[in-house]
């Protein structure tokens, strides 16, 4: 595990016990010292899994975090706390969120909800100040931001409220703590009266719009707490006002959290380092991975000030340097480095220098790889001859890594330095989204495969943008764009002179467009053209109908499956191009789904939050987050995806690597930018981190541009021009001055667009292969596995395209009784007081109180639970939610006098199967946990030793009798666990719902045998990328049948 390391990283990896600061340079491998260090620590039996926190800032550094550990781990785990600070406390305020007073069930909020909160009661924030006559709703953004930025520094509205109350109790108070100087005081005494009266409304003015902010602060927090939800910014400030006022919780993470590890720690603020502290008291066993010239979130509320004060809290605390670069060339890093000195002094290096420090700390980084990289300055005459430059870049580069003679193929050539060059290898950097159009629209122009990786823009995708124009044309069929849009899709067959022609005669008619097609007999538009226009309006007609009665995500399931439009998307007619491998419509695919996955995202939690979820009301939401300026979020994997030459901002690229980077329009105002302070200001008594000295902005823009150059492994190129339009020419950014690079006049690129077209090299370019772009899933769950056996082509379409499917009445109401029973169980052993913290805690797992649970306490969960999706017709919903009553009726007969004494719910695994070299991960989750037999803890038993029953509950047809393939969920249950628990089973149980009966078997030596060779043998099978279909009786049942032309009829 540790040969790999090297010295720095070593002491790193196996540091004992104590706080620890890791500075880690860009590049220098500090994923990898995170991740090994877990190991090590759960390897050498220094901590068990679940007493480690991980917390990171992205999902997709904790997922790849996780993953990493579990490669090196040749064991799985249960409860390894890997995650985002906001997870981590949106998991801690689930559990005891009630003990100060909240909701276990508590509504996270994204920003537009918070928008959309306070419009709903904007008349309730008493704003004067900020709410303008003309356009009462502009500053609701701002106040929103200055929200989370007062949360970020752990300020309460009763905080905030004294402050601004003090002020306005005493002028004076204002001018010596806040806005004013006092020489500005003593001066204004000097001055004529009718000055000083100016001067005196001023300050009331101020003192009033401070008073109208912390006021608007109290009120905005009271309706969260109304509306039973909370901000991002809610579950790092709870989780400290239940840790303060809750000593024993906090103790008891405190016990359970014997190491806590921080990655990115320069982007933490003020008060998640705070909870950081709280946690790791009194042993301290605190380490913090950062890099301060990479910090570029100040805008998001990160405080680089923590770093500096992590000396101050930890004066003893150990310091290691990663100073070992293993992406860039000496002479990028060299530039790099100069650079970032004009940095100083508020820069770690300079602060240690400057506290006398025992460690000198040199951040100067060493490359590993030899040789020397290109910097290039590529200056065009304007920004389309820029652009130009850098994509003929581009194709020059790609082309000279391949000799003339090259097959077409790019898959199978190599570089001459033996080192395979794909599209994934360029990058093109810019600061602003908005920069990024240009350089998308020359590379689509030019066929060279590209993808810009923006977080916003869902509802400007084409697809997207289908399915709302088919919503909006049933909710109101005059809305003639809409009509426009959906009568161009070529699922309907319209020409595009028949369009023109609809067209004229809605305009010669002053008629909608179907007012028109209504109208079509009488204006002889054709039989043909009759035929068509009849079979749309009667769908239209038929989905209008389900309208009245159906969600708008069923209304959307219905056009995608009964248009084909989906198949049109997936372009199934075809689907022997899976087994040829020789289309490109993977891209697309992926791509497409990828997008309708996100807006059924967006869907499902708009039918989650509002009791009415019909097509007009999701419209009326829809537009509302439009007006407010949200573009809809995407789903953004730079490291995921076809082949592809990467366009992204700056702050998006910060984490990844590149072989060849373009930093694009390197211009004055550009990069860096002209500062935008935050309209609504924090006072500053109220700040509680250290303020930096100096020109914030631009060290900030500095650091940005930093981590732009240090994406660099062998090429570094940066763009400009002197016209980007406008009648002022540009200047070349005071970056590349301060750099020293000269910006030569550089000579066209050898391939001239014209030539380009996908054709550039003599030979045409090849796209990846299907095959090559997919990405199979590190992990395999039971479902995965069970999909693949029934049918490869299944798999396909559920676990890598990932098509949204629709729900089914079942579906809703299997997922109601198993949330049911979870808070069932919850409320039992909150009842019993147990304390379960773990299985491998040393404590005795007895009952202090029997649990006594009434029916209508059941009954009250049930309606907490209860799915109110996909049912086909109000009799079937009311049909299923009589009988769910029913059963849990029954349920709580057969166990009220005697409660299982159950030790886990809804447990997630994740453990190992071993065939030859080969490690495969199974992931899972296990409903129920019950402990028979309970016997107390002794020294000698290691630990608590009772027996364990495994429950999976069922809500389909009870049996009596299982096949070896019914069993295999459970067989591989009992795999895990006896992989991971100290505890013997004692017996698996499939729970059947429906007549409350139990099936129950436990699986023999040769049972788990074969059911690890199945799940082998299947995960090999998925490894070949081989989805061809399989047709068989198993079809009806399928949820792709539709779209699948080889199914079983």
């Amino acid at each position: 595990m540790l040969q790999q390391l090297n010295k720095e990283q070593l002491s790193a990896v196996t540091h004992k016990h104590g706080p620890l600061l890791i500075v880690a340079g860009a590049g220098t491998g500090k994923t990898t010292v995170i991740t090994q260090r877990i190991a090590y620590m759960i390897e050498k039996k220094m901590i068990k899994p679940d007493e480690i926190l991980a917390l990171t800032f992205t999902e997709k550094a904790a997922g790849e975090m996780e993953e990493r550990v579990d490669r090196i781990l040749p064991i799985g785990y249960f409860d390894l706390w890997i995650s985002t600070f906001h997870g981590f406390g949106e998991r801690i305020l689930k559990e005891h969120g009630i003990d100060i007073g909240l909701s276990n069930d508590c509504k996270l909020l994204n920003e537009f909800e918070q928008y959309s909160l306070i419009i709903k009661n904007l008349d309730k924030f008493d704003l004067d100040y900020y709410r303008p006559m003309g356009n009462p709703t502009k500053f609701i953004k701002t106040l929103i931001k200055h929200f989370s930025r007062v949360k970020d520094e752990d300020i309460s509205p009763a905080e905030y409220l004294k402050y601004a109350e003090g002020l306005k109790e005493n002028l004076d108070n204002m001018l010596s703590t806040g806005g004013m100087q006092k020489k500005q005081k003593t001066k204004c005494k000097q001055m004529q009266n009718a000055k000083c009266k100016m001067q005196n409304s001023i300050e009331k003015q101020e003192v009033a719009r401070i008073n109208e902010v912390a006021n608007a602060y109290h009120i905005y927090q009271q309706l969260l707490l109304d509306n039973n939800s909370f901000d991002f910014g809610d579950l790092i400030n709870y989780c400290l006002k239940l840790f303060r006022e809750r000593p024993a919780i906090l103790e008891k993470y405190r016990q359970k959290f014997q190491f806590i590890l921080v990655d990115e720690f320069q982007d933490t603020n003020w008060a998640q380092y705070e909870l950081i502290k709280m946690l790791a008291a009194p042993k301290n066993n605190l380490v913090v991975v950062a890099d301060d010239d990479q910090a570029i979130f100040r805008f998001r509320g990160a405080s680089m000030s923590n770093v500096l004060q992590f000396q101050k809290d930890y004066p003893k605390s150990k310091k290691i340097i990663l100073i070992n670069n293993y992406r860039s060339k000496q002479n990028i890093l060299d530039l790099s480095y100069k650079f970032i000195q004009l940095n100083n002094p508020n820069r770690l290096e300079c602060q240690f220098k400057n506290q006398a420090a025992v460690l000198k700390l040199n951040k100067k980084l060493i490359a590993q790889n030899k040789g020397d990289g290109v910097i290039e300055v590529i200056q065009g005459t304007d920004l389309q001859d820029e652009v130009r430059h850098v994509v003929g870049k581009i194709a020059e580069l790609k082309e000279t890594k391949f000799p003339k003679t090259a097959p077409p193929i790019f898959g199978n050539l190599v570089s001459t330095n033996s080192q395979p060059v794909t599209w994934n290898d360029f990058a093109i950097l810019v600061r602003a989204n908005e920069s990024a159009k240009d350089f998308c629209a020359a590379l689509e122009a030019t066929g060279l495969p590209y993808q810009f990786l923006s977080s916003r823009g869902l509802y400007a995708k084409p697809i997207i943008m289908d399915i709302i124009a088919y919503l909006k044309l049933l909710d109101n069929y005059h809305e003639s764009s809409a009509v426009y849009r959906v009568l161009n899709l070529p699922i309907f067959n319209f020409s595009y002179q028949e369009l023109v022609n609809f067209n004229y005669w809605a305009r010669k008619k002053t008629w909608s467009l179907y007012e028109v097609l209504r109208s079509a007999v009488s204006l002889n538009l054709g039989q043909k053209i009759n035929e068509k226009i009849n079979k749309f309006i009667s769908f239209i007609e038929k989905h209008s109908a389900l309208t009245r009665e159906k969600n708008v995500s069923e209304i959307i399931f219905a056009f995608l499956n009964d248009s084909g439009y989906l198949k049109y998307l997936l372009n199934t007619e075809d689907t022997k191009r899976i087994e040829k491998n020789t289309d490109n419509t993977e891209r697309a695919s992926l791509e497409n789904m990828s997008m309708l996955n996100q807006f059924m995202k967006k869907v499902k939690t708009f039918e989650s939050a509002n009791d009415d979820k019909t097509v007009k009301a999701f419209l009326l939401e829809l537009q509302m987050e439009i007006d407010a300026g949200e573009q809809g979020a995407l789903p953004v994997d730079p490291e995921s995806g076809p082949e592809a030459i990467k366009i992204m901002t700056v702050h998006s690229a910060k984490g990844l690597e590149f072989k060849y980077v373009f930093v694009a329009n390197m211009v004055d105002k550009r990069f860096p930018t002209i500062e935008r302070r935050d309209p609504i200001s924090i006072p500053d008594p109220l700040i509680k981190e250290i303020l930096q000295i100096g020109d914030i902005h631009l060290e900030e823009e500095r650091r940005l541009f930093y981590v732009a150059m240090t994406r660099a492994k062998d090429h570094l190129y940066f763009s400009w021009s002197p016209d980007y339009g406008g009648v002022r020419k540009k200047k070349p950014s005071r970056f590349l001055t301060e750099l020293d690079i000269r910006c030569p006049k550089t000579a066209p690129p050898q391939f001239a667009a014209a030539n380009w077209g996908g054709a550039v090299f003599g030979h045409r370019m090849s796209m990846q292969t299907p095959s090559s772009q997919i990405n199979i899933p590190s992990y395999f769950s039971y479902t995965q596995l069970v999909a693949f056996s029934n049918c490869p082509y299944q798999y396909y379409f559920a676990h890598i395209l990932k098509i949204p499917i629709q729900g089914k009445a079942q579906f809703s109401f299997g997922k109601t009784m198993h949330s049911t029973l979870q808070k069932l169980f919850q409320l039992i052993n909150e009842k019993k007081e147990l304390c379960q913290d773990s299985l491998f805690n040393k404590t005795e797992i007895i009952p202090k109180n029997p649990a006594k649970i009434s029916m209508d306490e059941i009954f009250n969960l049930y309606e907490q639970s209860w799915v109110d999706n996909w049912y086909n017709s109000k009799d079937e919903k009311i049909k299923y939610k009589k009988k769910g009553k029913e059963i849990l009726k029954e349920f709580y007969e057969k166990h009220k006098d005697n409660w299982p004494n159950t030790i886990f719910l809804e447990k997630k695994f994740n453990f190992k199967i071993k065939s030859n070299n080969n490690l495969y991960t199974i992931c899972g989750t296990i409903d129920r946990v019950d402990e028979i037999h309970p016997v107390r803890y002794n020294e000698l038993s290691n630990g608590v030793n009772g027996k364990i029953k495994i429950i999976d509950y069922k809500t389909g047809a009870p049996k009596e009798k299982l096949s070896f393939e019914e069993k295999q969920q459970l067989l591989l249950y009992q795999l895990a666990c006896r992989e991971l628990f100290e505890q013997e089973i004692d017996s698996l149980v499939f729970y059947y719902l429906n007549n409350n009966t139990e099936v129950e078997f436990l699986g023999s030596d040769e049972d788990l045998n074969k059911t690890k060779e199945n799940i082998i043998q299947i995960i090999q099978q998925i490894q070949k990328v081989e989805f061809l279909p399989k047709p068989s009786p198993l079809c009806k049942y399928c949820d792709f049948n539709g779209i699948c032309e080889s199914r079983a009829m």
